[in-house]
């Protein structure tokens, strides 16, 4: 079984990925929502629920864990594979890789949570994979982003004002790969692709994730020659309901036939 977890509902995009790349694969997704946002925390109360989460999702047999989550991968993502030495653990990080190797014009940015923005992790991923070509990476904190995507608040207009603010700057410097340095913005991209339409791509990285969590996971034998959809399960910590809803919102219809029945309220 696979556990994937993320503060809220940004991490059903990684959940989808995985979903259509393992369909017959047992899932269980938890949002942190009684805790959520992580991006303004510190990185010693996202290390503890991330270990809580991790323990919980283990003691519900899950053999990989994904964190889809930028922020609780950069504050804690060693920390729980220390505590869980026996699972495969799986983080998600900014794809400054993909898009430094790929951009034309030396300049990329990253849009990230306040905590992701201060992460030693992001440094090092730009030391590693973007200074060696001598790319620029503009970092830009998003505050609030995440929270419009959890509370589904996808139209509104003070939003779409500041996505416009935000982006025409590093567009009118010439920046070229814009990467999603959060799973929440991935539901932004209706609001993101027009603005940059023709002059940079956005970067994400959730099919990257799923084909990483295919090649650890464990393989699954079955003597069915057809076997049937793996079930999913979903699980809040809190507005248990809102999770459900959600995935119409946010265009994951596709998920809705696998679920094992309504979203739980879990205590972690």
């Amino acid at each position: 079984m696979i556990g994937v977890f993320d503060s809220g509902i940004g991490g059903l995009s990684v959940l989808a990925a995985i979903a259509r790349s393992q369909p017959q694969a047992e899932l269980i997704y938890l949002a942190d929502t009684a805790h959520v946002p992580y991006g303004n925390k510190s990185d010693d109360a996202i290390r503890q629920r991330v270990l809580a989460i991790g323990s919980h999702l283990r003691a519900a047999g899950c053999t990989t864990l994904v964190a889809a989550c930028n922020t609780a991968t950069a504050a804690a993502v060693q920390a729980l594979r220390q505590s869980q030495p026996e699972i495969t653990v799986v983080g998600i990080e900014p794809g400054v890789k993909p898009a430094a190797s790929s951009s034309r014009s030396g300049s990329i940015a990253v849009l990230a949570t306040e905590s992701t923005a201060r992460s030693a992790r992001l440094q090092q991923l730009i030391a590693h994979h973007a200074s060696p070509l001598g790319v620029a990476v503009r970092i830009v904190p998003c505050p609030g982003w995440a929270t419009h995507v959890e509370t589904l608040q996808l139209d509104d207009s003070a939003l779409a004002a500041e996505v416009t603010a935000t982006l025409a700057p590093l567009l009118d410097e010439g920046v070229d790969r814009i990467v999603l340095g959060c799973t929440h913005y991935t539901f932004l991209l209706p609001l993101l692709q027009p603005l940059v339409a023709g002059r940079a791509e956005l970067v994400e990285v959730a099919d990257a994730v799923a084909r990483e969590v295919a090649r650890r996971s464990l393989p699954t034998t079955t003597a069915s020659p057809s076997p049937p959809p793996g079930r999913i399960h979903l699980q809040a910590t809190a507005r248990a309901q809102r999770l459900e809803a959600a995935l119409e919102a946010l265009g994951l219809s596709e998920l809705q036939p696998r679920l094992a029945g309504p979203a739980q309220l879990v205590q972690v």
